[in-house]
Formats: structure tokens, sequence, C-alpha cells
């Protein structure tokens, strides 16, 4: 019998050409937590009301870091939806991972505030305004997107219990706060007359938008964690997100009060500068008390081996805006101890910012952040002596 060489059979397309980038496979929108976190730093140090020895270059290089960040990140985003779109959408149409497409407008007005502020010594005036604006109209446009997205997911595909509720439901519900807090400071650089008061009606219509459906969502949280127990452990840091909506409420009435005098001729500046107090100061009080209740669940599950995780971003921008918020009543009040709970604040976020920093450089190096989850076992455990 004469043998014949078969033909090697090919491989199956998805053998043959293994996906590409494997590394961002699984690189979630939180990530972009890692910009807002950073960003934060630079542009609260930056607006202290007392000025801290040292050189305000550490503040630039700071903010130069989150504008990096945030280029790899928005790069490495764009490769996972372009190689992992399977994955990309899964995120979409997971009620625990939707919610964080918030972060990405945080990310972009994170560092776009921080530019009008900490990089103006980087980019240069002219620059740092137009990098500034660019990232403000970017930013906002994805928070309102992802406002109206992400509880349409959440009340057509999600099918959530009360049970499920967590803080990060308020993840796209804040963007647009970070842009009623943000956008006030282009309002002296536009032109005078319709131009200034248009940006300054709509930052005030994105603080009502946003404080509106935080009043939502907030009972929501608050009565799951009295009817349903603590959060597990690896979630409880997302306690804090709470604090993210108080300080930028705070901060953007503030922001309203020192950018209204001479832009709307039928809104009168006193009237702004009362609500930056009248408001400003009771919702610091609950965000103190939210801050105190959140640092008691963080310290029980510490206790209990809560590990490191990406949620231990949730203790820097929350607590960032809460400087900032701190800083406007300072301005508005006049009292040192508005300004010194400011410089206190800011010092807790320094030390959260340089250990969430550590843990994620440490897990990103040794890869055990960008690893998929385990996979489940397959089928029941033979029977041993061990396990019966």
């Amino acid at each position: 019998m004469v043998s014949v060489a078969r033909r090697p059979r090919p491989l199956p397309r998805a053998a043959a050409r293994p996906p590409r980038v494997p590394a961002v496979r699984h690189l979630g929108p939180n990530w972009y937590a890692c910009v807002m976190g950073t960003a934060v730093v630079a542009s609260a140090g930056a607006g202290l009301p007392l000025r801290l020895p040292g050189p305000r270059a550490a503040l630039t290089a700071v903010w130069a870091a989150s504008a990096l960040l945030l280029l790899t990140l928005l790069a490495a985003r764009a490769l996972h939806w372009c190689h992992h779109r399977d994955q990309a959408r899964a995120h979409l149409l997971d009620p625990a991972v939707a919610p964080f497409h918030g972060c990405l407008s945080m990310a972009l007005l994170a560092v776009g505030g921080g530019a009008l502020s900490a990089g103006r010594d980087l980019l240069g005036p002219h620059a740092a305004v137009v990098a500034g604006a660019a990232l403000f109209a970017a930013g906002t446009v994805v928070g309102l997107a992802a406002a109206v997205a992400v509880p349409y997911l959440m009340t057509v595909h999600h099918r959530v219990t009360p049970r499920q509720a967590t803080p990060v439901w308020l993840l796209p519900l804040v963007a647009p706060m970070v842009s009623a807090a943000t956008g006030p400071r282009l309002v002296p650089l536009l032109p005078p007359g319709q131009a200034r008061a248009t940006l300054l009606v709509a930052c005030l219509a994105l603080f009502g938008l946003s404080l509106l459906a935080t009043l939502l969502m907030l009972p929501l949280v608050f009565a799951r964690l009295l009817t349903g127990g603590p959060l597990p452990l690896a979630l409880t840091p997302t306690l804090f997100l709470v604090l993210g909506p108080l300080g930028q409420s705070a901060t953007a009435a503030g922001a309203f009060a020192d950018a209204a005098p001479g832009v709307v001729p039928g809104l009168r500046d006193t009237g702004l500068g009362a609500l930056a107090v009248v408001y400003g100061v009771p919702v610091m009080g609950f965000a103190l008390l939210w801050l105190a209740l959140a640092t008691a669940h963080v310290v029980r599950a510490r206790r209990r081996g809560m590990r490191f995780a990406m949620t231990w971003w949730s203790f820097t921008f929350p607590v960032g805006t809460c400087v900032t918020g701190a800083g406007a009543l300072a301005r508005h009040t006049g009292l040192a101890v508005c300004g010194a709970l400011a410089l206190a604040l800011y010092a807790v976020l320094v030390a959260a910012w340089a250990v969430a920093a550590r843990h994620t450089v440490r897990g990103v190096l040794s890869g055990a952040l960008l690893a998929g989850p385990a996979p489940a076992p397959r089928g029941p455990r033979p029977a041993t002596a061990r396990t019966r």
C-alpha cells in the first residue's frame, strides 16, 4: 500500500490568529479612576486657601503624570474596543461595571481643570486654556451621554435589585457635577455678553441635573446598607464615592459665586455668594458625617481581611472634591477653620493617593491587576478525606 502524505489541516481561525494585545482584554473603564485621583491631587493642592511649603513644581509634575496617564489609558481603551469588542460589550451589560463608564468623563474634566491651575507653568497660559476648554467640552459631552446611557441600560438590560445597590451607581450621575464645578473657570475667558452668560447658566443646569439625580439614587444606597448589611469587602471603599457629589456640589456653588459678577444681568451676584455658604456649609457637614461612617466601614473591612483592589482609588477623587469644597467655603466665609479643614483633608488625600498608586504600580508590574478573573470549576471536586 502506498502511503499518501496528508496535508495538515489548517488550524481554526481563532487558534491560528490569537487575540492581539491580550494585556488590555480585562482593562475596564474603572481604570480612569487612577487619572481622576492623580489629577485632583494637583488641582486641589493648587487651590488650597493656605499655601503649603514646597515647590509648586511638584504639583505641576503630578498634573503632568495625570495627563500622561490619561493619554495612555485612552490608547489602551481604544485597543480594548478594537480587539476585544466582546469584552467591551460585556462590560456595558454588566451592572457592576457599566456605571464606571462615567469615569472617562471625570478623568477628562479632572485633567482639564488641572491644566487651568497646576498645568499653567508647564503648558503656558494660552495652551493651558486651550487644553482646559477642549477637555471640558469633551468631558461634558461624554458625561451627559453616560448620565443617560447607563441608567437606560440599568432599567432595560441589567435587571438590578435593591440588594445590588452600591455607591458605584452614582458615578455616571456625578460627571455633570464635575462639569458644573470646572466650567465657571472658563467664564472670564469668554467674550463678555451672551457667551459668558450662556456658559454660566449651562453650568447651573448641569449642577441641578446632577444634584437631583444624586438625590434620587442616594437613598437606595443608604437603604441597602441599613437593610442588607455591610458591602462586600472589595466594595467597601466605594462608600467614599458618596463624597464625590457632596464635595463637588459645594465646589460648584463656590465657583458660581466667583464667576457670576457682571455676567448675567438678571442674576444677582450676592444671591450666588449666599448660595455658596448656605448650601455649602450643610452639605460639607453631611460630607464629614459620611466620611466618618465610611471610614468606620473600611476599618471593619480591613480587620476582616480586605485586600487591595482598584476600588481603593475611591479614597482619592471624592476626598479631593471635599478639599476643594472646603476651600470654596474658606474663600466665601473667611473662616480659618474652613481653611484648616481643607488642609487636613488634603493630607488625607495625598496619603491615600500614595498608597493606591504604590499598590497599583506593583499590581501592574506583576500582571495581577491586568489578569482576568479566575475560571470557575467545571464540576464538583472528587470527595476526599480533606473535603468531606
